[in-house]
């Protein structure tokens, strides 16, 4: 049973509109107006400026394919990515840190909804889609955060090489 300091802590994330239910609800297409925030790993693109469109499969075996990518600094790229398996998954890129952060949340409120450019949370059979340009040279991971799923190791590698 969770106690009161959970408790507040989900009733303040739902407040702030950070916490809202997964459920089984396709959130891979994204509103209209995309927010661009920089981050550690880039920030959103536009759609115009991809010269490149990389597919990624999610599959059940807690696995992406490919699960290694290379991309140049400045590159905007088009990910598709698509669940080849039978249950929901996820598509996010960030840092580790960030990314172990974000799994650790997940475990406490595995209903925890969130939307963002870097995210695409993809319903069985279907496709969802990521915009986004690496202007920051290093090493990223991309992982599926529902609980459970970045523990058994769905994750993967984007270098992105300097200019």
């Amino acid at each position: 049973m969770p106690n009161i300091k959970t408790l507040l802590l989900a009733a303040l994330l739902a407040a702030s509109g950070v916490a809202q239910a997964h459920g089984d609800a396709d959130h891979a297409k994204k509103p209209a107006a995309v927010i661009k925030e920089q981050k550690d790993w880039g920030i959103a693109g536009d759609a115009k400026a991809a010269k490149r469109t990389v597919e990624v499969k999610m599959l059940d075996s807690m696995r992406f394919s490919p699960d290694r990518l290379e991309v140049k600094q400045g590159e905007t790229v088009r990910f598709v990515v698509r669940n080849d398996g039978k249950v929901m998954h996820e598509f996010v890129i960030g840092t580790k840190a960030e990314n172990d952060e974000h799994a650790a949340l997940m475990i406490k409120f595995p209903n925890m909804e969130h939307d963002a450019p870097y995210m695409a949370h993809v319903a069985p059979g279907k496709t969802g889609e990521i915009v986004w340009t690496f202007n920051r040279a290093g090493e990223f991971d991309f992982a599926c955060l529902i609980a459970g799923h970045y523990q058994a190791g769905m994750v993967g590698k984007i270098v992105v090489a300097a200019r």
